[in-house]
């Protein structure tokens, strides 16, 4: 029963370490989701929030069932192994959710991206969004440089070649450092690849590490489930063990406690000491005095 509880203390010791762990991944997918939010839908972010909330409920079940091993509770252990498989339960919600949103992603950045080519210049919130994706990612376009020949009205002056394309300055991977006529930086060389490769590269990642590190945690979790009721049925075991010890050693000293009265078994050798102390009691009378009948001799 030891070794049962002190297991127990460090497996949950672990599971606070997992979860810190988890939070601190959940906060990272979430700041690098964040950071592209323009070209992520709503519920992509549903995974890291719900990973982030798994690890502050984790710590807290750790340290319910360190609390029930240190006491020798049943009903906390027993409730430390619930709570544990509830959490198994989210984690294993969350790795599916992150599994199924992997195939979406290309196509959601498609999709996306292309909508935020033809707002560039009509929204300024979407024109932030776009030229931090390309001046950070190093890319241009969604599929390269071209992407802008329609959607980026520049490109509309007729006096440009059929292969001459105008981009956005973020595109820009080489600039001149000499001003032209109008004061401004000739972009010499824009970025060869386009964003999509990069953006799906990334979010493919984020999300397949939300799969994997819940999954790995949810299974790892098993084990603390069946230490913690593995547990709980030793201590139910043991203390029901000491219990029938305790009313034995009781019957074998003649101790039964009836209505705040201790009396003594028949057999016992104080009741028969007991019952010779009450037959000399008993026993006292007037002394005897004997009278012969017989005449006496002179």
């Amino acid at each position: 029963m030891r070794c049962a509880k002190y297991m127990l203390i460090i497996v949950s010791f672990m599971f606070a370490l997992t979860a810190i762990l988890l939070i601190m991944v959940g906060t990272t997918i979430q700041t690098i989701f964040g950071d592209f939010d323009l070209f992520i839908d709503g519920h992509f972010s549903s995974p890291p929030a719900l990973l982030i909330a798994i690890g502050f409920i984790l710590i807290a079940v750790a340290t319910l069932g360190a609390y029930g091993a240190v006491k020798e509770s049943v009903l906390v252990i027993n409730l430390y192994g619930v709570c544990l498989f509830l959490v198994f339960i989210l984690e294993v919600a969350a790795a599916i959710a992150a599994f199924v949103m992997q195939s979406q992603v290309k196509e959601m950045l498609v999709r996306t991206m292309n909508e935020a080519l033809v707002a560039y210049e009509k929204d300024t919130t979407v024109a932030t969004g776009v030229d931090f994706m390309q001046s950070n990612l190093g890319c241009c376009g969604v599929h390269g440089p071209d992407d802008w020949k329609e959607n980026y009205s520049p490109n509309n002056m007729t006096h440009l070649d059929a292969d001459d394309v105008v981009v956005p300055f973020s595109c820009c991977g080489r600039v001149d450092p000499s001003a032209n006529d109008d004061n401004e930086m000739n972009c010499v060389e824009p970025y060869e690849y386009g964003c999509l490769t990069k953006m799906n590269f990334i979010m493919s990642q984020s999300v397949m590490l939300i799969a994997t590190g819940a999954t790995t945690v949810a299974f790892v979790q098993l084990l603390g489930v069946i230490c913690a009721f593995m547990l709980a049925k030793t201590l139910r075991r043991n203390k029901s063990i000491r219990e029938a010890r305790r009313w034995q050693l009781q019957q074998s000293l003649g101790v039964l406690i009836s209505g705040g009265k201790v009396g003594l078994p028949a057999n016992s050798a104080m009741s028969g000491y007991q019952q010779l102390e009450n037959g000399n009691e008993m026993g006292t009378h007037e002394p005897y005095t004997y009278t012969p009948q017989s005449p006496s001799v002179n």
